[in-house]
């Protein structure tokens, strides 16, 4: 960010808040700059406050919450009878499940 006279050093100004706009492709009234302009500001701010912390002594983790895995174990169990399932279809062709073709789709 590029200093201006009368705006804290390193704090985004109007213009640079006005590029993005134009970037992006909106229309910003000047109502909506200085709005716009000053929440960018406390945004970074924060974001400035967050990365001057010192974090050397915590340890990287994937979630804020130590969770363990809440899903059951993955344990094999023999399936359905293929023959008594397929009794039970409708129309069977093949030793498969025949369905009504789609999208006109020719054999």
């Amino acid at each position: 960010m590029n200093a201006v006279e009368g705006e804290p050093a390193g704090r985004i100004t109007r213009a640079e808040v006005a590029h993005v706009a134009m970037l992006a492709r909106l229309h910003l009234e000047d109502d909506e700059l200085e709005r716009f302009t000053e929440q960018l500001a406390v945004i970074l701010d924060h974001a400035a406050d967050v990365a001057a912390l010192d974090l050397s002594g915590v340890p990287p983790m994937a979630h804020a919450l130590s969770i363990a895995n809440v899903l059951r174990a993955d344990d094999p169990r023999p399936g359905l009878d293929r023959d008594e399932v397929l009794a039970q279809a409708p129309d069977v062709e093949d030793h498969r499940f025949r369905v009504p073709r789609i999208l006109g789709e020719a054999p």
